[in-house]
């Protein structure tokens, strides 16, 4: 092998947010030589990239649309809605996403960290920590590290058993389109499946989402998966329920795509422009040589890690969606954090960690839908049925209050999922406009552990959605 290239206190292995933010505290805060590896030339990771902002962008796009279209409701003759300009609307929006991963190039030299541009993977005799580096620029580069953390997250799955499969993209394939397509069908009943569809749709494309059951979002509370999956089929996404695995998908001369299908409607086929594969992610160790140091993994690939983000390798940590724990971009960054501190930050924090319950999170469906803490299910089999008290409302907001037509309308719905005798918060969730702003704070509350008592004791903010929180009998 050849010489050691450079030793540092504490190396990160991917550039997502999860480890840029470990390496910034680090480097920082506590003054540690420290150094981060990306190979895609772009920092920032999946979040960033092909995730959470981009589809934040175009989840904004989508709902201005809907918005012109409740425009003649408040007093204003918009006419014939515009045409979308997907093209150029995407190139802002790589323009913006381009900005940011300067930004994070910015910061990374700014607070001193050294950022290795290549592709990493585990190197030397087995049990041995040294990083072998793929530079872009060309040439190999060895490091080793007191501290080493595998930060690499994830990919979109695509099944290997249905034959012509290929012909469709994930979401990465997605945020690559440059033109809109007329049609689409997208496979899947999660948070990414449930967000395009409602992005797709809004936007004026023949949507199609394929489910195996009767609803998606179904690891979600029964009043988010049951209410937005009823407002997709009234919006107008065409809905295959119990649908069965692709027996193929055929290309045709035209570049449509043929996708013969079975559903709860028996065999049938449909032509679309683009298929979408929403079906999972995967753990990015393929290529890490992780069996080198030893790192042991799951049956799914998965990094094992304790609670304090540490591998069964002293001295490699591991988090974000690279372990499969709450794969949201925030849950990274957080942990990444509390791991600098723990290892860097001395003795007053050798038993920092990040605590994985009550975490608050969002889908930008079409209402939004927000939950935290338990579902109603999961607190019955919890606390036991005589332990739970639960709370609900469901009503128009007000913003609806001027709209001519009913059927326009979009119901908030809220529950609040109480426990014991003091009434604990342990769960919330809400369906409805700006329930993603609206949630923070709420979230807030229930970390802290707040009663239902405490809500009570808020003064509502009136007139909001909001308020019902705090008004609930």
């Amino acid at each position: 092998m050849a010489p050691i290239t450079k030793h540092y206190d504490y190396l990160v292995i991917g550039g997502g947010s999860g480890g840029l933010a470990s390496a910034r505290r680090a480097a920082s805060r506590f003054g540690v030589k420290a150094a981060i590896i990306e190979g895609s030339g772009r920092l920032g990771g999946t979040c960033v990239n092909v995730g959470c902002v981009p589809k934040k962008v175009m989840w904004a796009a989508s709902d201005i649309r809907k918005k012109l279209e409740d425009a003649s409701n408040y007093g204003m003759d918009v006419g014939e809605l515009p045409k979308f300009d997907w093209t150029n609307f995407v190139a802002k929006r790589e323009a913006y996403i381009h900005r940011l991963n300067g930004i994070y190039e910015r910061n990374l030299v700014k607070d001193g960290v050294d950022y290795i541009s290549g592709w990493a993977r585990f190197s030397g005799e087995p049990g041995e920590k040294v990083v072998e580096v793929s530079l872009l620029d060309g040439g190999t580069a060895y490091y080793t590290a007191d501290h080493i953390l595998v930060a690499v997250g994830g990919y979109a799955s695509v099944p290997d058993t249905i034959p012509g499969a290929q012909y469709g993209v994930t979401s990465d394939g997605f945020f690559a389109l440059t033109e809109q397509p007329k049609s689409v069908a997208i496979v899947g009943a999660g948070y990414i499946a449930v967000e395009l569809a409602g992005v797709f749709n809004g936007l004026g494309t023949e949507t199609h989402l394929f489910i195996r059951y009767e609803k998606f979002l179904r690891q979600f509370d029964p009043i988010i998966s049951d209410n937005i999956t009823a407002t997709y089929e009234k919006h107008g996404v065409h809905l295959h329920k119990k649908s069965k695995s692709f027996e193929k998908v055929t290309k045709l001369p035209s570049g449509k795509l043929l996708i013969t299908y079975e559903d709860a409607n028996g065999k049938s086929e449909i032509e679309v422009d683009t298929l979408i594969w929403a079906i999972g992610r995967g753990p990015n160790t393929a290529g890490l040589k992780v069996d080198i140091p030893g790192l042991k993994l799951d049956k799914k690939g998965y990094i094992e890690v304790d609670e304090f983000q540490n591998t069964n390798i002293p001295g490699v940590y591991s988090l974000g969606d690279v372990i499969g724990w709450a794969e949201l971009t925030p849950v990274a960054i957080a942990a990444g954090r509390k791991l600098a501190h723990r290892l860097f930050g001395g003795p007053e924090f050798k038993d920092l960690k990040l605590d994985y319950t009550n975490i608050p999170t969002v889908v930008f469906s079409h209402p939004e839908a927000g939950t935290v803490g338990l579902t109603e299910p999961e607190a019955r089999k919890k606390y036991g049925d005589d332990e739970i008290k639960v709370y609900n409302s469901k009503f128009i907001g007000m913003y609806y209050a001027v709209f001519d037509e009913q059927d326009k309308k979009e119901y908030t719905i809220y529950k609040l999922i109480c426990a014991g005798k003091e009434e604990k918060v342990v769960g919330l969730h809400i369906v409805g406009d700006a329930s993603s702003e609206i949630l923070q704070g709420f979230g807030v509350a229930i970390k802290m552990g707040a009663t239902k008592a405490d809500f009570d004791s808020c003064v509502a903010i009136h007139p909001t959605s909001a308020e019902e929180l705090v008004t609930l009998v």
